[in-house]
C-alpha cells in the first residue's frame, strides 16, 4: 500500500481491512499476500470497521510495540530451516529461484523436533523469504548438460527458420509413447451416464495377439499438420525413416512440390538417434529416392522435451483419446486423426503392419557410401545427406 509508512498500525490496520471487505470473498488472504500484513490483524481491523463502539478508538500501539516475531527470538530457525532443504534444493543454481521437494508439514514437523516453535505456514513464508518455492516430486533432470546446448539450439533455430523463408519443408519427428492394445484403463476421464463408467481390464497384461502400438509421428512446422505411423512390430530407425516417407507421399509432397532439401529436426536417442547407423543409412535411401537433400538437426541430449512434436501434437494426441481404451490399432489410428486444436492443426495417421526386425547391423563399408555431410559445427549433431547418383 502506497500510503503504508505514513499510517499508524491501526490506520493501516483498518485500511487494510476496507480493501478486503471491498474485494469480497478471498480478500483478506489476496491483502494479505499484497502487504505482509497477517490475517488476524486484518479480520480484527473488520471487526473494528463493523463494531466502532466495541474497539476504542484512541488505542494505538507503540512503534516496535506487539509480539516480537518468531525468528527475532529464535534466531537459529533460519539457519536449521536452511540445513534441512539445502540437500534436496533444485533448479539452476545460477537462478534466482530454487525449489524444494519437501512438504511444509515435514518441514514443520522436523524443526519442531529440533526445538523450535513453528508451523507450516511460517515455513512457507521463511522459505518464500529466502527465495524458495515448493514443489512436488517431478522430473527435472535433464541428464548432462553439454556445454554447447544453447549453442545448438540456436544454431538449430536459425536453420529452421531459413528453412521456413525458404519455402522448404521442416519437420519435427519423435516416437510417442508405446501403447497396450485393448481394452486397458487409458488415464484421464470423459462424461458418461452417472454410474456406468467404461469396463477395462484389471491388470495391464499384453494381450498377444494384439501386442503394443508403436506411434512415430512427423510434425509439418509450417502447415500445423501431423501424420503418424501406428507400427505394430519393433520402433527401429527403419520404421522412422518409413513413417517419415510416408509422410512425404501422403501429404509433404503435395504441399511442397518445388522442395529440393528437406530439413529434420530430431531427439538425440532412440530409433532417430544421431549415433543410429541405421537411421543415417534409411535417410540416404530416402534421399535417393525422393532426390531432396536432406538436412538432419538433432536436439542436444536430454532436452527431448522442447522437441516442437512433443506439445505441437503429441500432447494434443493424447488429450484426444484420455479415458478411451485403446481397444485396437484401427482405434488408435481414429482418434489420432481426430486430433484437432483450435489454431488449426490438421492430423492423418496410418497403420504400418510392415515387420521391422530389430538388431540389423551397418557395416562400415555401408556407412562410407553414403554421401553423407557432416557440418562445421557439431558435425555429430548436423549433418545431410545428398541424393546418390546412379
Amino acid at each position: 500500500m502506497t500510503l503504508r509508512d505514513t499510517l499508524d498500525e491501526r490506520s493501516r490496520r483498518l485500511a487494510a481491512a476496507a480493501e478486503s471487505m471491498a474485494i469480497g470473498r478471498g480478500g483478506i488472504a489476496a491483502v494479505s499476500q499484497a502487504t505482509g500484513m497477517s490475517r488476524p490483524a486484518i479480520r480484527l481491523g473488520i471487526a473494528e470497521l463493523r463494531q466502532p463502539a466495541v474497539h476504542p478508538p484512541n488505542r494505538i500501539r507503540r512503534a516496535g510495540g506487539g509480539r516480537k516475531t518468531t525468528v527475532s527470538q529464535d534466531p537459529e530457525l533460519l539457519q536449521d530451516l536452511e540445513r534441512l532443504v539445502e540437500p534436496v534444493t533444485r533448479g539452476d543454481p545460477e537462478s534466482p529461484l530454487r525449489w524444494t521437494c519437501k512438504s511444509l508439514r515435514k518441514l514443520a514437523g522436523e524443526l519442531r523436533n529440533m526445538g523450535h516453535k513453528t508451523s507450516h505456514r511460517m515455513v512457507g513464508e521463511l522459505l518464500h523469504g529466502l527465495g524458495y518455492s515448493l514443489q512436488a516430486n517431478s522430473k527435472t533432470k535433464e541428464g548432462t548438460n553439454h556445454p554447447d546446448r544453447n549453442a545448438q539450439f540456436e544454431y538449430l533455430n536459425r536453420k529452421v527458420k531459413r528453412q521456413l523463408h525458404r519455402g522448404q519443408p521442416a519437420i519435427s519427428v519423435d516416437t510417442k509413447k508405446k501403447e497396450l492394445v485393448g481394452d486397458f484403463k487409458n488415464n484421464g476421464r470423459e462424461l458418461r451416464p452417472a454410474g456406468d463408467p467404461e469396463q477395462v481390464r484389471v491388470h495391464d497384461f499384453i494381450i498377444p495377439e494384439l501386442g503394443r502400438a508403436n506411434p512415430y509421428g512427423v510434425y509439418d512446422i509450417a502447415q500445423n499438420t501431423g501424420w503418424v505411423s501406428v507400427g505394430v512390430d519393433h520402433d527401429t530407425a527403419a520404421f522412422a525413416v518409413e513413417s517419415i516417407r510416408r509422410w512425404w507421399y501422403a501429404m509433404g509432397q503435395a504441399v511442397y512440390p518445388q522442395a529440393t532439401h528437406l530439413l529434420i529436426t530430431a531427439d538425440s536417442g532412440g530409433s532417430n538417434g544421431s549415433r543410429v547407423r541405421l537411421w543415417k543409412l534409411e535417410l540416404q535411401k530416402l534421399a535417393d529416392q525422393t532426390g531432396l537433400s536432406i538436412s538432419v538437426c538433432h536436439l542436444p541430449p536430454g532436452t527431448s522435451k522442447w522437441n516442437k512434436i512433443e506439445h505441437r501434437l503429441f500432447s494434443f494426441i493424447s488429450q484426444n483419446w484420455r479415458g478411451k481404451p485403446l481397444i485396437s490399432h484401427e482405434v488408435i489410428v481414429n482418434l489420432i486423426a481426430a486430433t484437432t486444436t483450435d489454431t488449426g492443426l490438421v492430423v492423418h495417421s496410418g497403420i504400418d503392419k510392415t515387420s521391422y526386425p530389430a538388431g540389423i547391423k551397418v557395416s562400415d563399408r555401408e556407412i562410407a557410401e553414403l554421401n553423407l555431410r557432416r557440418d562445421k559445427f557439431h558435425g555429430d549433431w548436423n549433418y545431410s545427406l545428398q541424393p546418390r547418383v546412379t
